[in-house]
């Protein structure tokens, strides 16, 4: 069992919906869900989750720049960028971006966050690496 509180992240409610189910089935505390960036800065504020998963094309909206802000503006939480797109494909956005780790959205799971957040030598780390798309 992973103990973890987390912020969801995602423009789309059927997404935040089946994350955080699957991830509290995983033993993950979702403390909250957002679908922009002012609700998640907002909750982040007010929840101080361990992890905030943000999608990277939240809608209207950019997740990376989120990502930026949820890392500058004090907030405690690690930020794990997710998309259905491939690591590849965003590393030059994902650059700068204060970003804990990535995991594509079909990989999402308790121990893959866990792993990506896990301290520098902590023999979880880095075993993330094949759900990083």
């Amino acid at each position: 069992m992973v103990s973890l509180s987390c912020l969801i992240v995602d423009d789309s409610q059927e997404f935040l919906a089946s994350a955080a189910t699957l991830l509290s089935l995983q033993g993950v505390d979702v403390v909250g869900r957002a679908s922009s960036g002012d609700e998640a800065l907002r909750l982040a504020a007010v929840l101080s989750p361990d992890v905030a998963l943000v999608d990277v094309e939240l809608g209207d909206e950019d997740g990376i720049e989120l990502a930026r802000r949820l890392t500058s503006e004090g907030s405690s939480a690690a930020v794990i960028l997710i998309s259905l797109r491939d690591r590849q494909e965003l590393a030059e956005l994902m650059a700068g971006s204060g970003a804990a780790g990535f995991l594509r959205k079909d990989a999402l799971d308790a121990q893959a966050v866990a792993d990506l957040i896990a301290p520098p030598g902590h023999p979880g780390r880095g075993t993330g690496a094949p759900h990083a798309g």
